[in-house]
């Protein structure tokens, strides 16, 4: 049996049939090295995982959040007041315009939400959904018992 057949409960893991599970979203958010006092990363990835699970259906264990601070980027003409959060998000193919633009408003509204006004700064904040693959997307879930 290989690896990713394993019983559940085993130290190496099974391959979970998608039809047992609910996974996705994959979130990656970039921001600007500017925000990293003023964008509350832990309290936006608890409350999004609710809103975002509710709207494409989904269960919260599912969500995963990557947070990456840029470094360095060039915004519009390069003037030092600009800062930036890109949100792109990543479901499972299947659903409609509709869900998608619901979860963009949602997903929007929720980092707003989480950024405090820094005097001076401009910070634009954008969302992407994009379609996880379901026919190639795969998971393997690796149970270590205590």
């Amino acid at each position: 049996m290989r690896a990713s057949q394993a019983p559940r409960g085993s130290a190496t893991g099974r391959r979970v049939p998608l039809e047992e599970r609910k996974p996705m979203p994959h979130i990656v958010v970039e921001y600007s090295d500017t925000l990293t006092e003023a964008f509350d990363r832990p309290g936006f990835g608890a409350a999004l995982h609710p809103v975002v699970a509710k709207t494409v259906d989904t269960a919260v264990a599912g969500c995963k959040t990557r947070f990456r601070r840029i470094e360095e980027a060039h915004l519009a003409d390069g003037a030092p007041d600009l800062a930036m959060i890109h949100i792109e998000v990543s479901i499972l193919s299947g659903r409609d315009a509709g869900t998608k633009r619901e979860l963009s408003a949602a997903v929007l509204e929720v980092a707003r939400a989480h950024v405090s006004p820094e005097p001076g700064l401009t910070v634009q904040t954008t969302v992407d959904i994009r379609d996880l693959d379901r026919d190639c997307y795969e998971k393997h879930e690796a149970v270590h018992p205590a």
